[in-house]
């Protein structure tokens, strides 16, 4: 059987960026985890940032459940939970291990064995760093440039298998009526504001100490790019008053959050970061800072 020809209507724009949305959020905390990981540090992370987001995505999976919106979104949303999971775990972890600190090495200062190790173990972190040869800048954009090839092709990928799969079992598909429920609206809006507010912790937090060092720069890169292309997928099926009621909590939410994400996203050139990811990922420490402070 010839596979089935390609038409780009309405629907098919929604599954393709709803399905290049869900390739950008499968990946988008991966830079974050793997950034925490190497550095064994959690410091440019705001604890209140991660709180909040995974308070919003718990409220979010119960909001998109009840209303019954796009398989799109629910999957969505139960990953989120167990990637904030991961996330909130290294903060609390990594924090609690970062007290120490050369401070307590004064003379009037007890210290025990743990702390000596910790010092000696982050000072020879560092010189191994001033030993490691400066990325090429053409190199690491031409790596981010090949990553965010992959997901997008990723996500096209994923629908053309989706859409040959269904095109002979579902020609005529019928879809499924949404119904405004007041339960499902509470949690959705809930959940958008706490999204909202989550964001604020971190911008404040970079604003504070001038820097954006220990949070990834494509972690936000592909939250813009997933938030965008999840807009698209549910405005691309209908743009009706009555559609656009019912999903109004998550469109707020991905639109709000998205201007967000930009806004800590330009923080990186404003204050003229050297953005670099997993080529030669950087992990000297700088003055540690109290992430649980906005």
């Amino acid at each position: 059987m010839p596979p089935p020809p390609i038409v780009l209507n309405a629907q098919a724009v929604s599954g393709i960026t709803g399905s290049i949305s869900i390739a950008c959020w499968i990946i988008v905390f991966a830079p974050q985890i793997y950034e925490n990981f190497t550095r064994k540090s959690s410091e440019g992370l705001s604890l209140m940032f991660i709180i909040l987001w995974l308070a919003g995505d718990l409220f979010n999976v119960l909001g998109s459940i009840l209303q019954g919106v796009l398989p799109t979104m629910i999957i969505l949303a139960i990953y989120y939970t167990f990637a904030d999971i991961v996330l909130l775990w290294q903060c609390l972890n990594y924090n609690h291990k970062s007290q120490a600190d050369l401070i307590h090495l004064s003379p009037a200062s007890p210290f025990d064995g743990d702390t000596i190790e910790h010092v000696l173990s982050r000072d020879n972190e560092d010189e191994e760093d001033t030993d490691k040869p400066p990325s090429s800048p053409v190199k690491n954009f031409l790596f981010k440039l090949l990553l965010v090839t992959l997901v997008f092709g990723s996500g096209l990928v994923g629908w053309y298998i989706s859409y040959v799969k269904n095109y002979y079992k579902y020609k005529h598909p019928e879809e499924p009526k949404l119904v405004f429920d007041p339960l499902a609206q509470f949690f959705g809006w809930l959940c958008a504001f706490l999204y909202l507010g989550s964001r604020v912790p971190q911008i404040l937090l970079n604003f504070k100490r001038k820097s954006c060092e220990g949070i990834s720069f494509m972690f936000f890169l592909f939250a813009c790019l997933g938030n965008l292309t999840y807009v698209i997928s549910i405005l691309s099926v209908d743009v009706s008053r009555d559609y656009l009621v019912i999903n109004s909590s998550w469109l707020a939410g991905s639109l709000g959050t998205l201007f967000l994400d930009f806004t800590i996203f330009v923080q990186f050139f404003i204050y003229n970061e050297e953005i670099q990811e997993y080529p030669s990922s950087e992990s000297g420490y700088g003055a540690i800072d109290d992430i649980n402070d906005p």
